[in-house]
């Protein structure tokens, strides 16, 4: 007889999202009885989740860069389609799907991301800048997810820390607050609070200066020899592989030095479900589910899960684990 694997709570789709969900089609009046409704009603309704008459993602473009060796990981990396096919992007929807589907509305021509606050020479810079003053490596990292799935990721980009310093932090900076574009004509879920999760737009995120000047944290322009799609937050998106998936924002325009902590977007949503740091801990549980194994993505098929053992900062300790000497990581979760 066939062996099945055996699901677990954080297999499944997040009962938020469940219920967002249920929400979404009871607002449009879609129940039992909306069955009854002409084909082509139904259609009208449902054709945003189905992505229909979207435009397509455009192909990313080769990029140049080294794989210093150093970053060059022996792991199994996660198929190119899963990376680009699979993932969270909710201003594009909610399903693991959606943000393939609906994300080639995303406009990146002309983009500018701004980079001020506590420092001494802001600065504003469009991506010719970006290529002209940040030589790009390959690195290949573990991503995990909150939702207790993971990837292994080929991203291309440079340090943060290299841009930061550009702008010259004051010695009031302590904190790093990044912001998404706000463009809800193109962005679905920035516009409706169904589509995009219930959250506040545009999305933030922040770090604290020396978790943002870690070697490790990368701004990241691409992924597989290619520029950022879409759906993974292109032109530009943070990359902290010792932490959870949501901290690494996508498509920024913002990035912001502060004194204070600044608010974020999920932990301002649920802080008891999840924490500013956000950091890879098998000892620290979501309240709906555990974090001590995780479902990896690789070539097999959906019934072909791969359960495997959370690494405390996601196989990073040796790296980070200094940043949080003496602190409590349950507290500061």
């Amino acid at each position: 007889m066939a062996k099945f694997p055996r699901f677990t709570e954080s297999d499944v789709t997040p009962e938020s999202v469940f219920q967002q969900r249920r929400s979404v089609l009871k607002a449009l009046g879609i129940t039992a009885a909306s069955l009854a409704l002409p084909h082509a009603a139904q259609a009208d309704l449902l054709s945003w989740f189905k992505g229909h008459d979207r435009p397509a993602a455009p192909a990313g473009k080769p990029l140049k860069f080294t794989q210093p060796a150093e970053y060059q990981a022996k792991l199994a990396l996660t198929p190119e389609d899963k990376v680009t096919g699979y993932n969270n992007f909710y201003e594009f929807g909610l399903d693991k799907a959606d943000p393939a589907a609906n994300a080639g509305t995303l406009k990146t021509e002309g983009w500018k991301i701004r980079i001020d606050g506590e420092v001494a020479k802001p600065l504003t810079l469009d991506m010719d800048d970006i290529y002209k003053h940040f030589a790009l490596e390959e690195r290949i990292y573990r991503m995990r997810c909150v939702e207790a799935w993971s990837m292994v990721v080929p991203w291309i980009g440079f340090e943060l820390g290299k841009l930061l310093k550009m702008a010259e932090p004051t010695s009031k900076a302590r904190y790093v607050a990044f912001q998404t574009i706000y463009d809800p004509d193109n962005m679905p879920g920035q516009k409706d609070r169904f589509i995009g999760g219930g959250l506040k737009y545009p999305y933030i995120e922040g770090l604290r200066l020396d978790e943002a000047m870690h070697p490790l944290t990368m701004i990241t322009t691409g992924v597989y020899g290619k520029a950022l799609p879409p759906q993974n937050g292109a032109p530009l998106r943070l990359t902290v592989p010792w932490k959870y998936g949501f901290k690494g924002i996508k498509s920024i325009v913002s990035i912001r030095l502060t004194h204070d902590e600044p608010p974020t977007t999920w932990n301002a949503s649920a802080p008891d479900e999840y924490g500013f740091y956000a950091n890879v801990n098998p000892h620290v549980d979501h309240p709906r589910w555990s974090q001590a194994s995780e479902r990896f993505i690789g070539s097999g098929g959906i019934l072909d899960v791969k359960r495997q053992p959370t690494l405390l900062f996601n196989g990073y300790a040796e790296q980070v684990a200094p940043l949080y000497q003496g602190m409590d990581l349950r507290k500061f979760f």
